[in-house]
């Protein structure tokens, strides 16, 4: 047996994940504040993201519309995280070789990668660029991958109970 299973198979059988998984009503509530979690998180990371590539509010200082709508992502992330780790305890075995759920996982950490990067590179310099309409190619692109990923991580989220 396989150590990440052995993980899942005690994570299921703990109070929480047996909570949840035995639950009437647990489950759903659970999944429906989730829901309101990537609400928040994609919503706001894509106003910023259609901001860098130009399309959208080129009149607003991106600096200005990070401050604004990056407290909202960051309280989508932690929703998410919250309540993926309580659904995920409630079934762990069964993520476990998911295509869906995997996908899911890696293009999470690819858009955690991408953000990382662009505050580290592309955002250093906002100052230079920030009231351009149309941000520097690094910045585009990394705004464009950021949609990309955060919409197909939704689709991926989709995708686990029907595969």
């Amino acid at each position: 047996m396989h150590f990440i299973f052995a993980i899942c198979q005690w994570l299921e059988q703990t109070a929480v994940g047996t909570s949840v998984r035995e639950s009437l009503w647990l489950f759903p509530i659970i999944e429906t504040v989730h829901i309101f979690g990537i609400i928040l998180l994609v919503g706001a990371t894509s106003i910023l993201d259609l901001r860098l590539m130009g399309l959208t509010f080129r009149d607003e200082p991106v600096s200005k519309l990070a401050r604004r709508f990056l407290p909202w992502a960051w309280a989508g992330f932690l929703i998410q995280v919250i309540t993926g780790l309580l659904l995920f305890s409630s079934e762990a075995t069964k993520m476990y070789g998911n295509i869906g759920f995997e996908i899911k996982m890696l293009l999470i950490v690819v858009a955690g990668i991408n953000a990382f990067v662009f505050h580290e590179i592309a955002y250093q310099s906002v100052g230079k660029w920030d009231n351009d309409p149309v941000a520097p190619l690094g910045a585009r692109a990394a705004g464009l991958l950021s949609i990309l990923l955060w919409f197909g991580i939704v689709a991926a989220g989709r995708w686990i109970a029907y595969v």
